[in-house]
């Protein structure tokens, strides 16, 4: 029987091998039970070009494992992003359901101008 971690896993593969045929790069999220961490990813995924996450301590000073965190997370992502040159990136869920912090995020950084 799988765990409920392996099938988010099997998810978000799905998803990447799609999200790989776009040749954009991707917003990786990714969400712990204290904290919410983003990357963007290049197109072929070997590099790490743009991160944030509520452990900077910018963001540490407030709430950190919830939606109002996840938000900041996104605006400092898409600010960050336009700085380096990332207008259009594709958003990977990792396999998460979009709702709640996931949502949040994604919605702060469309909301700071990136567009996916």
């Amino acid at each position: 029987m799988k765990s409920k971690r392996d099938a988010r896993l099997k998810r978000a593969r799905k998803s990447r091998s799609k999200i790989r045929e776009l040749l954009v790069p991707r917003l990786c999220v990714y969400r712990s039970p204290r904290h919410t961490y983003a990357q963007i990813i290049s197109e072929d995924g070997a590099h790490v070009k743009v991160a944030a996450s509520t452990l900077e301590s910018a963001l540490r000073d407030g709430p950190t494992g919830n939606i109002e965190g996840a938000a900041k997370v996104g605006a400092l992502i898409a600010e960050r992003a336009k700085a380096a040159g990332f207008e259009r990136v594709a958003f990977d869920r990792s396999g998460y359901k979009y709702h709640g912090r996931v949502k949040a995020l994604a919605d702060a950084a469309r909301e700071a101008g990136l567009q996916f």
